[in-house]
C-alpha cells in the first residue's frame, strides 16, 4: 500500500495551526495603532528575551519607504504584547 500523502502546512504557521509570535505582535501594533495611508510593511525585530523593537513603515515601495512609528515592546512567549513604549494610541 502506498504511503499516504501528508497535508502540507500552511505557510507561516506552526504545527498547532497558530500564527508565528511576530505576525501576532505585527498584527496587534497595527489593531492598536489602525493602518497607516500606503501602509508598506511591518518590522518586527526580536532584541532579546522578550524585548521588541517594531517599525511600521509606509512609502510606495522598499525604495521609498520610511519609517512612520516606531515601539519599543516587552511581550510573552506567544506574542502577546505587555508592554509599549511610547504607548500605541489609535491614530488611523
Amino acid at each position: 500500500m502506498p504511503p499516504q500523502p501528508q497535508a502540507a502546512p500552511q505557510a507561516g504557521r506552526d504545527d498547532q495551526g497558530r500564527p508565528p509570535p511576530d505576525a501576532v505582535i505585527g498584527d496587534h501594533v497595527l489593531r492598536a495603532l489602525g493602518q497607516p495611508p500606503g501602509l508598506h510593511r511591518v518590522q518586527v525585530r526580536r532584541l532579546w528575551e522578550g524585548f521588541i523593537r517594531v517599525n511600521v513603515f509606509v512609502g510606495a515601495d522598499a525604495a521609498s519607504a520610511t519609517v512612520a512609528h516606531s515601539f519599543f515592546l516587552t511581550a510573552d512567549g506567544d506574542g502577546n504584547v505587555v508592554g509599549s513604549t511610547p504607548e500605541i494610541t489609535r491614530l488611523y
